[in-house]
């Protein structure tokens, strides 16, 4: 739980941090709500939709749906237990009053058109004002809206869409937003009820009993899902959180996963690392099913692996390489970078980024993830086609081709392609995964050939990833920086996790790039990634640490870490994509990288001791 005091005053403080804030979704989108009540970012309808609240990144342009105590109040916040419902708890001197938000899941085509976001208000105690203002501004903030009041339904209509906000207490309008004042006496709620409407879908009020349904349906939703869960280890709390998450992150209508819910949270306030990370990564989605699959989640697995056949594999005109990195939800490849220029940035931290450059990159490392999901999909959740089989070996035969170039690598830096250590690695994971598919299940492939490329691969990142200076793999070949991503050599079973090379590279990975548990991805300065500024430390890295020195048999360290990098997650148990010099969440939030590095992590330090 975290406790603040509610509202927001002028100045820095227009911001809630990042960390203070929960997720809620419907399998489609979610919203961010502040500590103080208040949803700071929601895009109706899909991830990638264009933004209705976005006062995250801009206090005055971007738009948001107040929610709280008129009066004088601490806020706590915690999830209903094994959901993603999230309660806002307000502490005034003359009550205790609080905000469930949730957002139904529906199978049925119409009702989740809807999109419907539910707040219900209570007052568990004495006796509470409320205030709720729900202020929309429509795709980030530049299209125009009006508003009409009709039959107690307030309907805020732009060009492309329209919201539809119904209550169980009077609304009013006040110039292009709506507002409620209320008060509720102990026993007494009120329900208000956000959706998407136009079409088919009529605006609908949402009763006192059907918000309870409503309520009772959702948390039966997520508990049933939750109970599938094969974890029962010390830090099931942590673990479950982050399948939690996960789940939300998962776009129901294709499969799709993305790398978070957000764009452009700075990586450092000021600085100009602020990306959309709304879109389908191949290699974070990838390990997603990895950490889903190791919960014993394989509808989610195999929800993926559909998609991956739709859009990703060969076929259908689709060439076999090189794959876009990266993909819109729907499968679109399409994702132009633009700068929102008229909105300021979380804390003034321009620019505002939609859409994705790196999607044009080249990184031959998502190879080594897509392949090893599938995988690992094939050997824990069901044998794949033959079709899928003949995709995985035009997948590899390209990277038998191709592996030895240059390119962008896992960070997708801007300062030009290098031969990067980690994409010479996952090319290797890439060939080694498809051939151990095909020893174990008979299936054709080229198997000569294969090895004989794996082992030149192999001998290359030996020979000319290895520093004989600093006594330990870098960045990229021919060099001596170091980099966090190498920390995925014993995690992938390239190398011994007792190897002296590589117990020397973790020696001098902890010595160059860790602090307090905490890893930085690689130095800036020694490695110009073509941007300015420095960032946070990394904690899908921080994570990995965990598990390599989990593997390295040095447990009790690797404990130690795991526990502190629990102390840097919010106070939902959520984490961005990075933490600053003073352990303030940074970047996207939450990311999925982050979550499933977690899971994996606890999974392997679970046991290793036993």
């Amino acid at each position: 739980m975290v406790e603040t005091p509610s509202g927001r005053a002028s100045g820095r403080s227009r911001y809630l941090p990042i960390a203070e804030h929960g997720l809620i979704g419907d399998l489609r989108s979610v919203a961010l709500v502040g500590t103080d009540g208040t949803i700071d970012w929601y895009c109706c309808g899909a991830f990638d939709a264009p933004s209705v609240f976005a006062s995250i990144l801009d206090a005055e342009r971007g738009g948001c749906f107040e929610l709280a105590a008129v009066v004088p109040a601490r806020t706590k916040q915690f999830y209903f237990p094994d959901t993603n419902v999230l309660i806002t708890r307000f502490f005034t001197e003359d009550g205790v009053g609080e905000v469930q938000d949730f957002m139904p899941v529906s199978g049925a085509p119409l009702e989740a058109e809807r999109h419907r976001l539910i707040r219900r208000v209570l007052c568990v105690r004495g006796s509470i004002p409320f205030r709720a203002r729900v202020a929309p501004r429509f795709d980030y903030g530049a299209q125009p809206h009006t508003l009409r009041m009709a039959d107690d339904v307030a309907v805020f209509e732009s060009p492309k869409l329209s919201l539809g906000l119904t209550a169980t207490v009077p609304l009013e309008a006040d110039e292009l937003d709506a507002r409620a004042d209320f008060k509720l006496a102990e026993g007494e709620s009120a329900v208000f009820a956000l959706d998407q409407v136009g079409g088919d879908v009529a605006p609908r009020c949402c009763p006192h009993m059907e918000a309870e349904h409503q309520f009772a349906a959702t948390v039966a939703y997520w508990r049933r899902w939750l109970s599938a869960s094969k974890y029962r280890g010390r830090w099931r709390e942590m673990v479950h959180r982050s399948a939690l998450t996960l789940k939300l992150l998962t776009y129901a209508p294709t499969g799709a996963i993305v790398a978070a819910p957000t764009t452009s949270l700075p990586e450092k306030f000021g600085g100009e690392r602020n990306w959309d990370y709304r879109y389908v990564w191949v290699r974070d989605a990838a390990f997603c099913v990895y950490a889903l699959l190791r919960l014993g989640f394989t509808g989610e697995a195999a929800e993926f692996m559909k998609f991956v056949t739709r859009h990703i594999s060969p076929g259908d005109g689709k060439p076999s390489g090189p794959l876009q990195i990266m993909y819109g939800i729907d499968g679109r490849t399409d994702l132009p970078e633009r700068e929102l220029t008229y909105l300021e940035g979380h804390e003034g931290s321009a620019p505002v980024r939609i859409g994705n450059g790196a999607a044009e990159q080249l990184q031959l490392d998502i190879y080594g993830a897509l392949i090893d999901s599938i995988y690992l999909y094939d050997k824990w959740a069901e044998p794949i086609s033959s079709d899928q089989w003949d995709d995985v070996c035009e997948l590899v035969d390209w990277v038998c081709e191709n592996w030895d170039q240059p390119d962008e690598g896992i960070w997708e830096t801007r300062g030009g392609r290098k031969n990067f250590l980690y994409s010479r690695l996952m090319c290797w994971v890439a060939i080694e995964r498809a051939i151990r598919m095909a020893n174990r299940r008979g299936l054709p492939a080229d198997i000569v050939r294969w090895r004989g490329v794996r082992d030149t691969i192999y001998r290359r990142i030996m020979s000319r990833g290895w520093s004989e200076r600093r006594q330990a793999f870098v960045q990229h070949e021919d060099d001596e920086v170091l980099d966090a991503a190498v920390l995925m050599m014993p995690l992938t079973k390239f190398i011994a996790p007792t190897d002296p090379k590589w117990l020397s590279t973790l020696d001098a990975l902890t010595n160059d790039l860790v602090s307090d548990s905490l890893v930085y991805r690689y130095d800036p300065v020694a490695s110009p990634d073509g941007l300015h500024g420095d960032e946070g430390t990394f904690s899908i890295c921080s994570f990995w640490y965990v598990e390599a020195m989990v593997h390295a048999r040095r447990v009790d360290e690797a404990r130690l870490a795991f526990e502190k990098m629990l102390t840097y997650a919010n106070h939902l148990g959520l984490y961005a994509e990075e933490i600053s010099h003073t352990g303030e969440q940074q970047g996207n939030f939450p990311q999925a990288f982050t979550h499933l590095a977690l899971i994996s992590a606890a999974f392997n330090l679970d046991r290793a001791l036993g």
